[in-house]
């Protein structure tokens, strides 16, 4: 619990951007390892290769928390999640097919950037 309320605490709103700051050795290694391809050129940030790091403000952050079902269950007793928060226990993760369930692929929807627009088609 004592690393999870320092997480949150990491992800809080507050008056100023959050900064991502992306490494030059993280920009220059390969995307995965089947692909050559850089990570700068995979991001399509970038119009030419990198000679400092790069640092971008983050518009939206949305944060899901995966938690030991002990520390799910006394959580959902004694707190609130911020509206950029979501929080799962890890067993529903990593349940066989778990990617697969209604009630996780309906809270990653609510997470997802597209919730905030109407689906048209």
């Amino acid at each position: 619990m004592t690393n999870l309320l320092d997480k949150r605490s990491r992800f809080a709103p507050s008056t100023h951007s959050l900064l991502a700051v992306c490494p030059m050795q993280w920009l220059l290694r390969p995307a995965t390892q089947n692909d050559p391809t850089p990570r700068w050129q995979v991001t399509r940030v970038l119009k030419t290769e990198p000679v400092r790091p790069l640092v971008l403000p983050v518009r939206d952050i949305k944060v899901m928390y995966a938690l030991k079902m002990r520390h799910y269950r006394g959580f959902t007793e004694t707190q609130i999640p911020h509206p950029h928060e979501y929080f799962v226990p890890m067993d529903a993760i990593t349940a066989k097919d778990g990617h697969e369930s209604p009630a996780i692929r309906a809270l990653v929807s609510r997470a997802s950037v597209t919730a905030n627009f109407l689906a048209t088609t």
